[in-house]
Order: C-alpha cells, then structure tokens, then sequence
C-alpha cells in the first residue's frame, strides 16, 4: 500500500505543478490585505470609457471617480496599485480568472452578480435612465413600442429594460459606454439606457439634437468587487470606506468630477 501510495504522489506531483503554474506570477491571487501588503502592490480593474467614473485624461492616464477612489487603497495599503482594463461583460471574468484583486468599475451591487462575486458596502452610486433627443416624446416604457434602444451589455440598463420586456421594442447591446453614446449620437437607435450624469448631455446628435432624460430605470449603487470567500478582504474594504465618507475625502472626490455635486447618501448592509 505504502508503494502505491507513494507511486500515485510521485505521477501527481508533476500534474499539481502544473496546474500550480497556470495561475503564473502575475495572477493575482492575494486573498488577504495582509497577503496584498506582502506581495507589493494591489491589482484593481477599472473601465476607462464610463466617465465620470473612469476616463482616460489628457495624458492617456486612467483618471476619475473610480481610479481616485483605487489610488486612495494603495495609499492606504501603502502599496502601488496596478491597473488592469476592462469593459463592463469583462468585470467578472477578471476577477474569477484571478487577473485582478478587486474591481472598481461602476460595479452595480445585485444578487445576480452577489451569485459569484462578493461586494463592499456602496462607494458611490447613481440612476439609469433612459435618454433621448428632446425633441422626442418619450413619457413611459410602453412609448418605446417599435423603437430601437440601446444599451452597454450587461449595464444596469440592460437588466432594467430587458425586465420591461416592451412589445416591439428593439433592444440593441453595445460592448461598451462610448459605443453606446455613439450609436446615439449617429442615430443609429432612437434611445439609451445610461447614466444620470454623462457626456452625452453636452454632445449633439448627427443632425444637432440635443438630449435628456425621459424616466428613470433603475437606482444603482456601486460596490468593490472581490472574489467569494475572503472576509478579511472584504471586512477591510468596508472599514475603508467608511472611513473615506466619514473623512469627507469620498464627498470630496464627488464634487471634483461631477461639476461640484455631493456624493448621494449610500446605504450600508
């Protein structure tokens, strides 16, 4: 039995090793803050193309809500932080394949996503509502009749207008924000699903529209993402933000990418 035994671990050795190597250096695999400080950086995945939460700046640097809010965990941590780009279908992914630590990237909080991912209590938040040239008479869902809409894949937008299951309705799916927006601006569709407060409100459409919000969709609040079962993660990520709002440093940042506006009260749970 000892020889069996022995000769199993010596086939499986190779195999284990193997699949050890898989994950490779730059996985991200630290569960713990601790485990995070020891490695030397924290590895955050953000969405460069949803400002004002994530853009990239004049220097083609990441930059906005989210990436400030990232830059003041490594301060905290006293590690770099290493950003890794993603679009919204691409934020699970990242972080079940062990790519990243955390995402911030306007992660809306849902129990869909809590199936396979674990949040922190809400950094920030803000309502998906459906936007359309002026010019256009759009009231309530059921006027979306034999329209087409258009949302980024995934997006809260996407979950809330799909629910409305509007007969007629053509619901077209983007990969990302910009693309969305584009699509408007062209006239490619008749309306969007997006957020509250974005660059489309400052842009004109093809023929020089401008456009607003019709109604509300669905609030949003958003969360740090991290992998399912590592409460110490995630315990240190809740007493982190929760210091930044009580220190002000969270409303601080609000007010300098949302043209001096507040951050809106955020639940705890």
């Amino acid at each position: 039995m000892r020889f069996r035994l022995t000769r199993w671990a010596g086939l499986l050795a190779p195999a284990l090793a193997l699949a050890l190597s898989a994950f490779g250096p730059d996985k991200a695999q630290a569960q713990t803050p601790d485990e995070i400080i020891k490695r030397g950086k924290v590895v955050i995945a953000i969405d460069t193309t949803v400002p004002p939460y994530g853009m990239l700046d004049s220097s083609n640097q990441p930059a906005g809500i989210d990436i400030d809010v990232a830059n003041l965990i490594g301060k905290q941590l006293k590690v770099p932080v290493e950003f890794v780009t993603v679009n919204s279908p691409g934020r699970i992914p990242a972080l079940l394949s062990n790519r990243v630590d955390m995402v911030i990237a306007i992660f809306s909080i849902t129990p869909e996503r809590a199936l396979q991912v674990a949040f922190s209590i809400p950094y920030a938040g803000q309502s998906a509502v459906l936007i359309a040239p002026k010019t256009t008479s759009i009231k309530t869902p059921d006027e979306l009749k034999n329209l087409k809409v258009g949302v980024t894949r995934g997006a809260l937008e996407d979950g809330a207008l799909t629910a409305m299951n509007v007969p007629g309705m053509q619901l077209l799916r983007f990969d990302d924000g910009p693309s969305t927006v584009q699509a408007m601006l062209s006239g490619q569709i008749d309306a969007m699903g997006g957020g509250d407060y974005g660059e489309i409100y400052l842009r004109k459409g093809s023929k020089g529209e401008e456009y607003e919000q019709k109604f509300p969709l669905r609030a949003a609040h958003f969360g740090i993402g991290i992998r399912r079962g590592n409460p110490e993660l995630l315990q240190w990520l809740n007493t982190f933000v929760y210091s930044i709002k009580n220190t002000g440093e969270l409303d601080a940042i609000s007010r300098k990418w949302r043209n001096g506006a507040p951050m809106i009260p955020l639940p705890v749970f």
